[in-house]
């Protein structure tokens, strides 16, 4: 690290260059063969992928997307011919346009279920020839729809858009949430520095690295399967861990300065030490992001490849880019009154002072009562996951302006919440035996509890697939509705197999985002296992303990619970969702879990590993406990706090986005960080560390003679620029290691 730290300060020009025409490179390439996001949720091997499967092969004109245009009078019947004859005329226009395969329209012959019993709402079924995810623009084909839908609306007629696609003709939102995230992160990070160079840098890497990375994203949708959602949440989580890295290495690099250091060797030791922890610190990140990969989910292996694209990328930019960078600005690293105080004082090292200090001192005193009551804190926030609802939120959840939402809800009102989300059972039929009790299987299903309405069958050419579509008398969203899909699976449709060879299959959007949680939660121990074990390997490695490990997982699964409990109480229950423009109350993504876990387990173990690695650096030198915790909580609180204040900003930003999915990752990452600073690292840890003593060190005699030895910070480079003795022999480690009387 020392090597390139020193090789970056030299060539500092060079390495700007490279990253900037990396950069330029990246975005024009991007820019050329465009993206191809996609989020199919469906799962291979799942009952409704094979009836999609078989839907496609048996009436592939259903292959493509489809919308719902919805039209409501407040005045008369939409079946009055001013109405009939002006959305007729509507409807004509757009079965003309090119990328529509059908549309079904109430006022053909059998379409009289397509219009409410009051007569003030009607719907149309419209079918395109491919799915957005087929095209580079994914709004083109709703957008030309729409178009000329809105001619028709006005005098007393509201048209609206809903389906697959119809979301993507809401005007952009711009890049307001990154561009607020940015100056919030720019305010505190000038409050610490006070120093507009200073401030200045964090905030180029942390851009470099995401734009970067942003333009890969794109270019790894045409490889592989990646989410629409990914970029956002590469840039969110890229922000984030970007700016604090540099913040960290910017604070140590500003410390070497005030202490007298030239300016490429404060950069070069800061680069040395932490740079170490950063790399270290990304790895972990990384790591949890590629435990995804034991989901064997294409869907989620994209989102991980694009985080981690992004971690990596604002890791590299930290060690090479920033320092290239310390070494342009030199001395205006510091405030002019740092810089006219090193003249008229002199150097003098970091000491910590004021309420870090206190803080500090204050949790070695009470950390019985100060630890409880965090833990206390934190089990209360944790108790709505009790009541977590894994689902696939609809178009009801949109923001109530949308015209997404407002085609929903005239649906449900006019016709029931049920219409929003069809169910689509598929049968594989045999013989004529077969497509008999194919046909008299809409009688048992009408008297199914849980169905509102049930329509066809209809059959393929060949008389060898049937299609029935089952209308719910709950919404999409609803437990009720996943409860029927159950019933129709467990009770309903063996019962109707039996004696046929005929196998029924239950499908549709709703059908798939239940088989797609199904998978998530019945792998979710193996992935959480998976990603705790291997972040406590890291640290076992880095800090030769069995306890610091542990308590790591611990504060991990706290942290992740209690964030958890705040996505619940906003989204779920709706504590506030609607306020902050997201919709109405509605269930958690399956995916959540997943991503968040992987995501907050790297970003809490970023701030385990720069509280421990100091405190680690005091107990390697003194073998006192007490005083470790204390001075390494004294001297990292600020910047751990900065650094928790700068994510916080970044990620709380991004609720703004308009994007209930990218919200729900700002509400619950901003939770967590706050917690994990706030309450865990800076308040438990040390409290907890306190109470154990010297057995926050222990290790095995047969484990530490087995186990690698690898060091995140240097034995040379001590806060400061003092040296530090290397690692204690394993007798002495074990006599420091007695807790002490």
């Amino acid at each position: 690290m020392t090597a390139l730290a020193r090789w970056c300060l030299r060539r500092r020009l060079l390495v700007l260059l490279l990253w900037l025409v990396t950069l330029a490179g990246a975005v024009t390439a991007s820019a050329l063969a465009g993206s191809v996001y996609s989020d199919d949720y469906g799962a291979p091997g799942t009952e409704s992928s094979r009836a999609a499967q078989l839907l496609t092969k048996a009436f592939p004109d259903r292959a493509g997307d489809s919308d719902t245009l919805v039209w409501h009078t407040d005045k008369g019947d939409v079946r009055a011919a001013p109405v009939r004859d002006r959305m007729t005329d509507t409807l004509r226009e757009v079965a003309r346009q090119p990328a529509v395969a059908s549309v079904a329209s109430p006022y053909d012959t059998g379409g009289d279920g397509q219009i409410s019993k009051d007569g003030a709402t009607a719907y149309a079924r419209i079918t395109f020839h491919g799915t957005a995810d087929d095209a580079d623009d994914a709004a083109e084909q709703p957008r030309q729809v729409m178009e000329t839908a809105r001619k028709a609306a006005g005098d007393g007629l509201q048209v609206e858009a809903g389906g697959d696609s119809a979301g993507t003709t809401e005007p952009p939102k711009g890049k307001t949430a990154e561009a607020i995230g940015l100056a919030a992160a720019a305010v505190v990070l000038f409050l610490a520095f006070g120093s507009l160079a200073a401030t200045a840098l964090p905030l180029i890497t942390a851009v470099v690295a995401v734009g970067t990375a942003a333009a890969g994203i794109g270019l790894l949708s045409h490889v592989m399967t990646v989410a629409g959602f990914a970029p956002m949440l590469g840039m969110l989580v890229g922000l984030g861990v970007g700016i604090d890295y540099a913040l960290f290495i910017v604070t140590r690099h500003r410390g070497g300065l005030r202490a007298g250091l030239p300016v490429r060797e404060a950069a070069t030791r800061a680069v040395t030490v932490s740079g170490r922890a950063v790399v270290f610190a990304g790895a972990t990140v990384c790591i949890a992001l590629l435990g995804m990969f034991v989901l064997r989910l294409s869907f989620l292996n994209g989102v991980a490849l694009a985080a981690g694209l992004t971690v990596v990328l604002s890791v590299a930019a930290s060690v090479t880019l920033l320092p290239a960078l310390l070494g342009m600005i030199g001395m205006r690293a510091l405030s002019r009154r740092e810089r006219r105080r090193l003249t008229e004082h002199g150097p003098r090292p970091d000491r910590p002072t004021g309420w870090a200090m206190r803080w500090s001192a204050l949790v070695e005193r009470h950390p019985k009562a100060l630890g409880l009551c965090a833990a206390l804190l934190m089990a209360v926030l944790a108790l709505p996951t009790l009541s977590l609802h894994l689902g696939t939120s609809d178009q009801g959840n949109d923001p109530a302006t949308s015209t997404s939402r407002k085609a929903y809800d005239l649906l449900a009102d006019g016709f029931g919440p049920g219409t929003n989300g069809p169910l689509t059972l598929v049968g594989e039929l045999g013989g004529t035996g077969d497509r008999l009790a194919f046909d008299h299987l809409p009688d048992e299903l009408r008297a199914t509890p849980g169905v509102a309405q049930v329509s066809g069958p209809e059959f393929d050419g060949s008389g060898d697939t049937g299609v029935i579509t089952v209308v719910p008398d709950t919404s999409p969203q609803s437990k009720a509705t996943s409860d029927l899909v159950d019933r129709l699976r467990g009770e309903v449709l063996p019962e109707a197999e039996d004696g046929s060879t005929m196998r029924v299959l239950v499908g549709g959007p709703t059908a798939g985002y239940d088989d797609f949680a199904d998978i998530i939660v019945g792998k979710l121990p193996l992935f959480g296992g998976v990603v705790t074990g291997l972040g406590c390997l890291l640290l076992l490695l880095a800090f030769r303990s069995i306890g610091i490990p542990l308590k790591a997982a611990a504060m991990n699964l706290a942290a992740v619970a209690a964030s958890f409990g705040v996505v619940v109480a906003v989204f779920q229950w709706g504590w506030g969702s609607e306020l902050l423009g997201l919709g109405s109350a509605g269930p958690i993504e399956p995916f959540l879990p997943v991503i968040m876990i992987s995501v907050l387990f790297g970003l809490s173990m970023d701030y385990q590993v720069f509280l421990i690695s100091r405190m680690y650096e005091e107990w390697r030198l003194t073998g006192d406990n007490r005083r470790a915790v204390r001075v390494g909580l004294s001297e990292t609180s600020r910047v751990i706090n900065s650094a928790a204040v700068i994510m916080i900003s970044v990620f709380g930003a991004f609720v703004l986005s308009g994007d209930r999915i990218i919200a729900m990752f700002g509400i619950a990452l901003s939770a967590a960080v706050a917690l994990d600073a706030f309450v865990l690292r800076t308040l438990l840890v040390p409290a907890l560390m306190h109470l154990l003593g010297g057995a926050n060190w222990w290790l095995p005699r047969w484990l530490d003679r087995r186990l690698p030895r690898i060091s995140i910070e240097p034995a040379d480079c001590a806060p400061g620029g003092a040296s530090l003795p290397g690692p204690p022999a394993p007798r002495e480690a074990r006599d420091l290691a007695r807790p002490r009387t």
